[in-house]
């Protein structure tokens, strides 16, 4: 049994059919990256295994249990933490609060300390508003509130959009750090040398199917598919 299974999900927005029979599986402990160009699907995957929308037909199975249809908070408390694309932390309170409010209703929360030795510069900023910042800065929070709730499998959906190279090299070395202590990652991301860095296998969107999975090291020796899908 996978921790996660998704198995011939169809989803739509309204009457529009979004994803067609899509189906994957993430082992405990492993770290899978979900690609594709922008609109093929990859984001409405990732809200349809949190739960933000419904499939219309399919199942998604968390460790060994069916979470579809259930609502987001549901989810959450099963061990399932998304870390939106838009990073969604909350920008009128600190650095600080916003982890002391993720936690709070959180079955285990992780003490601070173990979020401030992970990530420093969060410590340093701790003080500081939301809103003061820096992209790298609000990436490392909405990552953190995620883990703070000790989350057993974590959807990172473009964790390095728009940052800095220095600053991706720092999140790809956290995320390591995360996935060498047994961290379970499912990951959408379109910086696909980056992803490829982290992920042992892959799962390739395009229209709404899956179109391609296997392992990373097979993905990189196929330069046409990579180029036709990815535009890599």
């Amino acid at each position: 049994m996978s921790l996660l299974e998704v198995d011939a999900i169809n989803t739509y927005y309204g009457d529009s059919h979004i994803l067609f029979d899509v189906s994957l599986q993430v082992e405990e402990g492993e770290v899978v990256a979900l690609l594709g160009r922008n609109g093929s699907g990859k984001t409405t995957t990732m809200h349809t295994i949190m739960g933000v929308v419904a499939p219309r037909s399919g199942d998604v199975r968390f460790a060994g249990e069916s979470v579809a249809g259930l609502p987001p908070f549901a989810i959450a408390n099963r061990g399932v933490q998304l870390v939106p694309d838009s990073r969604r932390i909350v920008k009128t309170i600190t650095v600080e609060q916003n982890l002391e409010l993720a936690a709070f209703s959180a079955p285990r929360p992780w003490p601070i300390e173990r979020i401030y030795e992970m990530f420093p510069r969060l410590a340093q900023r701790k003080k500081s508003m939301g809103r003061s910042l820096s992209g790298g800065e609000q990436q490392m929070l909405a990552i953190a509130r995620a883990l703070i709730r000790d989350a057993r499998l974590l959807l990172l959906d473009e964790p390095f959009e728009g940052l800095a190279p220095l600053i991706v090299r720092d999140l790809v070395e956290t995320t390591r750090r995360l996935a060498a202590e047994g961290r379970t990652i499912l990951i959408v991301e379109q910086n696909v040398r980056a992803v490829l860095l982290l992920a042992s296998r892959c799962y390739v969107l395009s229209k709404g199917r899956i179109v391609w999975e296997g392992t990373s090291a097979a993905l990189q020796a196929q330069p046409d598919l990579m180029h036709r899908y990815l535009g890599v």
